[in-house]
């Protein structure tokens, strides 16, 4: 048997999503959703938490639990967070599918954003991500092999920055970011569910190690309606 605050998770998150409570709108108060629920305000504070922890509503001070806008995502430009990390959020809104997984020697045009020449070994992994039943970013990564031995599907599949920190011991750093818009490719209209968009949101990034070595490339081509690029900026003078 379900505990009650799930329940009640479960039925808000139903209404949110079938546009009962639309964005920005607010939730009743925690008086009156124990009233509505026969619940106690603490099982009450339970659900919220769990709306709130997976981007369904946002407290706000003296305002109450605002409705978040489910139809984009979140994306943090400075930040270095995996897609496992945002989907976190979600709940059971995404899948990953591995499209690829292959080692060999990094082509040419790859060991450029690498700086590196000769033969250097290499995983190239593609994956789609799919959120709620809509496939909308194509992920491509390349990784050395030798910073980042034993890929497999199934690590794909979850986190591949999981593994490397907690199965590797490592400590990923800091990327370097390019945000562009594009034309979408042969690849994109086949793996992606563009839904007649002629633009796609494309993030380059090279990632590092606390030691500054360079270990992965990434291009992450997003279907561009679903995303909500953010960033906080200080002023300096």
């Amino acid at each position: 048997m379900k505990n009650k605050f799930r329940v009640i998770y479960e039925d808000l998150t139903q209404k949110i999503q079938s546009g009962q409570f639309q964005a920005n709108d607010l939730l009743p108060s925690e008086n009156e959703l124990a009233e509505t629920y026969k619940a106690s305000r603490e099982t009450i504070r339970k659900a919220l938490k769990l709306l709130s922890e997976h981007g369904y509503i946002q407290k706000m001070q003296g305002k109450g639990s605002v409705v978040l806008d489910i139809s984009k995502i979140n994306f943090p430009i400075s930040g270095l967070v995996s897609f496992r990390e945002l989907a976190e959020k979600m709940g059971k809104r995404e899948q990953t599918e591995v499209v690829s997984l292959e080692n060999h020697l990094m082509e040419k045009e790859i060991q450029e954003h690498f700086q590196m020449c000769g033969q250097v070994e290499s995983w190239k992994v593609i994956r789609v991500r799919e959120i709620d039943r809509e496939r909308i970013i194509l992920d491509k990564d390349f990784l050395l092999a030798s910073v980042v031995p034993g890929l497999t599907k199934e690590i794909c599949e979850r986190s591949i920055y999981s593994y490397i920190e907690n199965e590797l011991g490592l400590t990923i750093s800091f990327a370097k970011k390019e945000i562009t818009v594009e034309v979408p490719n042969a690849e994109d209209q086949e793996l992606l569910d563009l839904a007649g968009y002629d633009t796609i949101v494309v993030v380059r990034s090279h990632v590092y190690l606390d030691d500054a070595t360079m270990f992965q490339y990434t291009e992450s081509r997003h279907r561009p309606d679903k995303f909500r690029f953010v960033d906080f900026a200080r002023r300096q003078k």
